[in-house]
């Protein structure tokens, strides 16, 4: 007597679908004690505003109670908003900053 076997094969396929990190908003909040000159220092220094860009963000900002620096990946956004808050205090100044998945 013969046993024959048959096996059949299962393949399976894996298809990875890359995205792109997500982004998260950067946020500066207006208060009454941080100077103008200050914020525009910050958006020029940490965020890479030009002068024009960051002298119009800060005034959208004043006007709004707070605006949007700038999107970035997590790791990103929270160093830039770490630089903003440390160059806050040690210059004496309460600004707010936070950052928001977009």
């Amino acid at each position: 007597m013969s046993h024959t076997e048959t096996a059949s094969e299962v393949i399976t396929a894996t298809r990875t679908v890359m995205r792109p990190p997500s982004k998260f908003n950067v946020i500066l909040f207006n208060d009454e004690f941080t100077t103008v000159e200050f914020v525009v220092l910050i958006l020029m220094s940490v965020f890479h505003k030009s002068f024009e860009d960051a002298s119009q963000l800060t005034i959208q900002i004043h006007q709004n109670g707070q605006g949007i620096a700038g999107s970035y990946t997590y790791e990103i956004a929270s160093q830039k908003r770490n630089e903003t808050i440390s160059a806050a205090r040690g210059n004496g100044f309460p600004l707010e900053c936070e950052i928001e998945e977009v």
